[in-house]
């Protein structure tokens, strides 16, 4: 369907919107003293005094703005994927900005989700991907709650002080900030998904639409979640390396995203057999790619005066 190109497209522009702000933020992030989720007012103090923290900031906010409408348009099933291969963008530029190069495993992971990118536009030409845009508020948050619930337990475990006991403590924190971010984020994108049909039931009717948005729990539910995500993440952005954080946060929220809202959505997946297996076989290849990525080890790393792990050969650390 047309909508249905149009929205890969949209989200193909949300991703990237969102991944190069994220660059931007990790840059940022470099040159500022040590942030801590625990203390949300300094944090915020600090970064909204960095211009190039804010530059970055704009552009996840168009990014999660484009992602509305791209659901109004295309199933999650579609749309999910595309934006989870935003990582490729991410691993890209973090090469180029942060001077690291592309192994041939990672550059064939890059190929390897452009090909899947590829297949799941290529489903969704038939005429039976059905756009879900209404859901029980009750089991929205079933879904939810436990959720919140897990991702601020990671959050809390990854921010406790860190301890110099083994070798492998920086990765496993950059794993923690990842789940518990990616889980916050995932149901931020879920109370997307339902503000979506808000809008969608009310287009054409400014005032009932405004009046809808306001008591609707959704605009609330998605701003705290990403709030509280976005005190871990950057926190875990500046500490740990970007290459585990942004794939694994990436990684949760996409795949807790796609079967949470193909469910609660009611959402079909295709009817014939090889936009089937096309769906199927681009989300299951994006998917064994992005985890490969995330896998990848990094070069070495150099320490902040604050403690913050860092990329190597980077000015500043970051």
């Amino acid at each position: 369907m047309a909508e249905a190109g149009i929205g890969i497209a949209v989200a193909a522009f949300a991703t990237t919107a969102y991944n190069v702000g994220l660059i931007f933020e990790k840059r940022a992030l470099a040159n500022l003293p040590a942030i801590d989720a625990r203390h949300a007012f300094a944090l915020a103090r600090t970064l909204l005094f960095s211009p190039v923290w804010l530059v970055g900031f704009a552009l996840m906010l168009c990014g999660f703005g484009l992602q509305v409408v791209a659901l109004t348009l295309a199933p999650v099933s579609v749309v999910q994927p595309v934006l989870g291969s935003g990582v490729v963008i991410l691993v890209v530029l973090s090469r180029i900005v942060l001077r690291e190069r592309l192994g041939r495993l990672e550059l064939g992971c890059v190929l390897c989700v452009a090909f899947s990118i590829a297949a799941i536009a290529l489903s969704a030409t038939g005429t039976d991907g059905r756009v879900g845009h209404e859901a029980s508020g009750l089991l929205i948050a079933v879904v939810a709650i436990p959720a919140c619930v897990i991702a601020l337990t990671l959050g809390a475990r990854a921010l406790r002080p860190a301890t110099h006991g083994g070798k492998h403590r920086v990765p496993a924190i950059g794993v923690s900030y990842g789940l518990a971010a990616g889980l916050l984020y995932g149901v931020a994108t879920l109370a997307i998904k339902a503000l979506s049909g808000t809008i969608y039931s009310h287009s054409g009717h400014v005032v009932a639409l405004g009046l809808a948005v306001l008591s609707s729990p959704y605009p609330y539910l998605t701003v705290a979640c990403s709030a509280v995500g976005l005190l871990i993440f950057q926190t875990g952005l500046q500490r740990c390396r970007v290459a585990i954080v942004g794939p694994v946060s990436n990684i949760t929220g996409s795949i807790f995203f796609m079967i949470a809202g193909t469910w609660l959505f009611r959402e079909r997946l295709p009817t014939d057999s090889v936009d089937l297996l096309l769906r199927l076989g681009g989300i299951v290849v994006a998917g064994v790619a992005v985890v490969i990525l995330s896998r990848q080890p990094t070069s070495e790393t150099g320490a902040l005066p604050n403690g913050a792990t860092v990329l190597a050969g980077v000015e500043g650390g970051g």
